[in-house]
């Protein structure tokens, strides 16, 4: 794993290459991509987290909306993973 420095370091040189050699990196494939698997992962958690509150105040209202908010939740983890 790189440290943030050398990602950094790693990002300039990118960013660099993109800029003095466009047909070299059109050839390559330019694989720039947002890094959103964490934020993806942490929305995740807070919405696995709502269910047993959600559980414990209503009744089955709170169970079948909580079914929604762990199927909104599966798919977020399941999106997170590809990146």
């Amino acid at each position: 794993m790189l440290s943030s420095d050398e990602r950094r370091r790693l990002d300039e040189m990118a960013q660099h290459l993109r800029t003095t050699d466009p047909d070299f990196v059109v050839r390559m494939g330019d694989r720039v991509r947002p890094r959103w698997g964490r934020a993806l992962f942490a929305a995740s958690a807070l919405l696995w987290a709502t269910v047993p509150a959600l559980a414990f105040i209503g009744g089955w209202v709170a169970g079948m909306v909580s079914a929604v908010v762990l199927a909104v939740a599966g798919l977020l983890v399941l999106k997170a993973r590809r990146w």
